[in-house]
């Protein structure tokens, strides 16, 4: 197949080495064109995927989109709502859309932009995790085994599974529809309690390893937030894996306590860098997009999180700033999204 990967941070070219490695053909398109400068037809891969793999850049949406079987958006969720509607406007209304991650239910509203056209795969999370060593060269930490998929409407589901199979070689159980893929990610707590934990080391700038200092303090808060969001996630019938199973399936490590998990994560694959920038994406993306996307909900069904707020508010007042707005929301009733999500 012809894929359209829009996005050319770390996961986009990963996921374009990924799917050129299975024979298709990859066509890459950075947003501000930026992420695509310096790659020449090739992309260089390491990690667990080795060798050298032929892109095609594009310039404008159009370029990507010329011929394209599937395409798949993958960005930081704060770019979304600037990107949805350039990208609602010019797709073909025949071409399916992966959303991986499908956060605060992107594919909803790019649906809404869109109007009528095929399904939206809602990715609970991305194929693969990796890093960009060089314009064109990146390094493949990860390929996820299985990862759920849900789609926009929500029966196109296998669908969307079976698209994504065929591009990626994972498996993509599905879920009932785009909400229960965005419950799923589990990203949003772990990234929030360890920015929080670690906010002094993020401050000065410090060296710290992420897996090592999720302690059993901080896994504790990770496994309340954890619990506050799978109950709010069950008030529509879903039951999201939990943090461990999704340690497990990422990284491999037996399943057991989450802080000896983690450890075993860093023996395993050795230090991984936390953030040290106040503007990391642990807390700009995370925060609104994640913890504060549940706030919204259960407040919409009168469903109680206590420490989700409490830990909202404290990163609030730590990082001076705001952080629940979410223009991906806008226009949403979220009292009513069952209905919005099926249809």
């Amino acid at each position: 197949m012809r894929l359209a990967i829009l996005g050319a941070g770390a996961i986009g070219p990963a996921c374009a080495a990924l799917a050129a490695s299975r024979g298709h053909t990859a066509v890459l398109w950075s947003p501000s064109g930026a992420g695509t400068r310096g790659i020449d037809a090739t992309l260089h891969a390491e990690g667990l995927l080795e060798g050298c793999f032929p892109v095609t850049v594009a310039t404008r949406l159009a370029e990507a989109f010329a011929g394209a079987d599937a395409a798949l958006l993958t960005v930081p969720a704060y770019a979304l709502p600037d990107l949805l509607p350039r990208i609602a406007a010019e797709i073909p209304t025949t071409l399916p859309l992966l959303i991986a991650p499908a956060a605060s239910l992107a594919p909803l509203a790019f649906a809404r932009l869109r109007g009528p056209g095929a399904a939206v795969g809602a990715m609970a999370t991305t194929p693969l995790t990796g890093r960009r060593l060089a314009p064109d060269r990146v390094r493949i930490a990860a390929i996820r085994a299985e990862a759920e998929m849900g789609a926009l409407p929500g029966p196109a589901a296998p669908e969307m599974a079976a698209l994504a199979e065929s591009l990626f070689g994972n498996r993509w159980p599905t879920v009932p529809d785009a909400l229960a893929a965005a419950f799923i990610n589990g990203n949003p707590i772990a990234h929030a309690a360890l920015a929080l934990a670690n906010v002094t080391r993020i401050e000065k700038q410090e060296s710290w390893g992420q897996y090592g200092l999720m302690t059993p303090a901080v896994c504790r808060l990770i496994e309340t937030l954890g619990a506050e969001r799978d109950a709010l996630a069950a008030r529509f019938g879903h039951h999201p894996p939990s943090l461990a199973e999704a340690l497990h399936r990422t990284n491999g490590v037996p399943r057991g306590p989450l802080h000896e998990m983690t450890a075993a994560i860093e023996r395993g694959r050795g230090f991984i860098a936390g953030p040290t920038e106040m503007a990391t994406r642990y807390v700009t993306e995370d925060v609104p997009y994640g913890l504060a996307f549940y706030l919204a909900i259960a407040q919409a069904i009168g469903q109680p999180m206590p420490v989700t707020e409490g830990t909202v508010t404290v990163i609030e007042t730590m990082w001076g700033q705001g952080l629940r707005d979410n223009p991906l929301l806008a226009g949403l009733d979220l009292t009513a999204l069952p209905a919005a999500l099926g249809a």
